[in-house]
């Protein structure tokens, strides 16, 4: 079924919420360089997981997220202020992270803004995604949990098993193959103790999904199974440029379990050459082709079968006739038309 980009700027975000579309909001945070590409990446994963669903996106910026000239014109032409929210009556709604500049979230120049749109969406959404970045802040707003930096940035697909028996699981391929970018992570312990459930864990990057059954249902990815396959290789390039103009110190490390033996060993050659010969104009000679050539994307089945599970809880939660305002109830085991089978099987709550 179609995904109806609405970028019209004429008219309330609340216009086109019709009985047989389910409307959802992404707030895109991501950087300029990787804007179009995240709201591309969002959009072809919403129209492959919702083949049985018209889905309404609508796009939402917050003004404080820094911004170049570029961005800014385009976003302005096709992005709703995120105070529209305010008044907007949506089915879902998907936050994005960005790339972390400060080492306290709260000292990001669009904490506040930020913090005012996860308190909404606490009281005012059916069910809510929180993207990387954007996980941290949700928990830290609501609960005070604090993420913590890795000594180096986490980059690499990584493979996760479940923790618990979750409808969110269902028909999803396992262990779970999710790509993971970031520089942070968040204490297991401390979110059990917050009342989060972990959905699933990896030995090597921690906790990976996570949820949270409030007014609101709330989901949290660490990963980034939104991710085209190309995506980890542009940041591990982005990172390259970056040690060759000496704006880092270090040589970034390869992702993790992402490139063949034959692209693994192209990078390492670069980097040995790189390591030598410091300086920008050798990101030119980046071996981006050889490299893309080795590429696989084997974890898109399995975030298209995540995403089917949340439309699917987006489409019961609406043929219940509720608005997003209406409280739910407390437990996972409330889901409509969805899980039935796994539930019946699963451990007591």
């Amino acid at each position: 079924m179609p995904v109806l980009l609405d970028t019209t700027q004429a008219g309330p975000a609340n216009g086109g919420h019709l009985a047989n579309c389910v409307t959802v909001g992404l707030v895109n945070n991501m950087p300029d360089a990787a804007l179009q590409a995240t709201e591309r990446q969002f959009t072809d994963l919403i129209r492959a997981s919702a083949s049985n669903t018209v889905v309404r996106l609508l796009l939402f910026r917050i003004p404080q997220v820094p911004r170049g000239e570029a961005a800014r014109r385009d976003m302005a032409g096709r992005y709703r202020d995120v105070a529209e929210l305010w008044d907007a009556r949506l089915d879902g709604l998907i936050v994005t992270g960005t790339e972390p500049r400060a080492k306290d979230l709260k000292a990001e120049p669009y904490w506040d803004a930020l913090a005012r749109l996860i308190d909404w969406a606490r009281e005012h959404t059916t069910s809510t995604i929180w993207s990387c970045l954007a996980a941290h802040a949700a928990v830290l707003q609501s609960d005070g949990i604090g993420r913590r930096a890795f000594a180096r940035k986490l980059s690499g697909v990584f493979e996760s098993s479940p923790a618990t028996a979750h409808p969110m699981l269902r028909g999803v391929a396992l262990p779970l193959r999710v790509p993971h970018s970031r520089c942070n992570d968040l204490p297991e312990r401390a979110l059990k103790a917050a009342g989060y459930r972990i959905l699933t864990r990896s030995d090597a990057a921690g906790v990976d999904i996570f949820a949270r059954q409030e007014r609101s249902f709330h989901l949290f990815f660490q990963g980034h199974p939104e991710y085209a396959a190309d995506a980890l290789l542009r940041e591990y390039r982005r990172d390259i440029g970056r040690y060759l103009r000496g704006e880092r110190a270090d040589y970034p490390a390869m992702p993790q379990g992402y490139f063949d033996a034959r692209s693994s060993a192209s990078a390492e050659a670069f980097r040995k050459r790189a390591i030598l010969d410091r300086r920008g104009e050798l990101l030119r000679s980046f071996p981006i082709r050889n490299l893309e050539a080795g590429l696989k994307n084997d974890w898109q089945l399995s975030a298209i079968a995540l995403y089917e599970n949340w439309f699917g809880y987006l489409k019961g939660r609406k043929a219940q006739g509720r608005l997003a305002s209406t409280p739910m109830r407390r437990s996972w085991r409330d889901w409509p038309q969805l899980g039935a089978r796994l539930i019946a099987d699963s451990p007591a709550t």
